[in-house]
């Protein structure tokens, strides 16, 4: 969606710093022994008590309140029995809606830091995140974004994800642009536009460029068991620094 008031501004940000608020309380309490769906309860906690629902829940019928990925999981991993342990890299994506307004936004922790190679990974994903969203401004091409992702990743000595992608939100999880890449497509030269809203999001692998869907029907991994790192912000498209939702 574009903004096209105040108010849709204001819905938004409300939105917007509850999905932040549940994604930081769940990335706390990652730590050995806990199960992904013990911190899948969490998210749901939250959400509830802010009123919001679980948006892959309401619009896809997922069988979580939240997507929690494991390692060689990039995304849509269902939460469950899976018991953490030390060195497992976690993805939590966190996405809801509020009053008609939906907001996104995802964060990958290493569990007590203790592999280098995942922390030098999520700390590149994170970083490849922050450069892409520097792109974000009216009249910019939307394939400066992925390209911002693809030279941090590459710079790093990392991949990223060809099959999976950023996405327009607002009235609905997933609206236009349906496709924001995490590399540099020239075929694609449509432009940012004022008021545009975001789900900026970056999906870096220590070696895989696609993943595949598991038999679960829902949880996309790596065919090689390459660990992938994601992170994702809701922003709004201005014509000088983007406004970012999900801090």
């Amino acid at each position: 969606m574009s903004i096209d008031s105040e108010k849709d501004l204001k819905k938004l940000a409300a939105i917007g710093k509850i999905v932040a608020v549940v994604r930081d309380e769940m990335v706390k309490q990652v730590k050995p022994g806990i199960t992904t769906k013990e911190l899948d309860e969490i998210g749901k906690r939250v959400l509830r008590n802010y009123g919001a629902h679980s948006a892959p829940m309401c619009e896809y019928n997922f069988p979580g309140y939240t997507c929690i990925s494991v390692n060689d999981e990039a995304a849509h991993g269902i939460p469950g029995a899976k018991i953490l342990k030390r060195g497992d890299s976690v993805n939590i994506d966190v996405s809801a809606e509020l009053n008609g307004y939906f907001a996104d936004t995802g964060a990958t922790v290493v569990v007590d830091n203790a592999d280098q190679l995942k922390n030098n990974l999520c700390e590149c994903s994170k970083s490849a995140l922050l450069k892409a969203i520097a792109k974000v401004k009216a009249g910019t091409p939307i394939n400066r974004i992925g390209k911002a992702i693809y030279d941090e990743a590459a710079s790093n000595g990392f991949k990223v994800i060809k099959n999976l992608a950023g996405h327009g939100i607002g009235r609905r999880l997933h609206e236009e642009p349906s496709r924001i890449l995490n590399y540099f497509d020239k075929r694609d030269r449509k432009k940012l536009t004022y008021g545009l809203v975001l789900a900026v999001e970056t999906f870096v692998s220590t070696g895989a460029r696609y993943v595949i869907q598991d038999r679960d029907g829902w949880t996309l991994r790596t065919p090689d068991k390459s660990i992938v790192a994601q992170f994702e912000h809701t922003v709004v498209v201005t014509d000088n620094t983007p406004i970012i939702l999900t801090i």
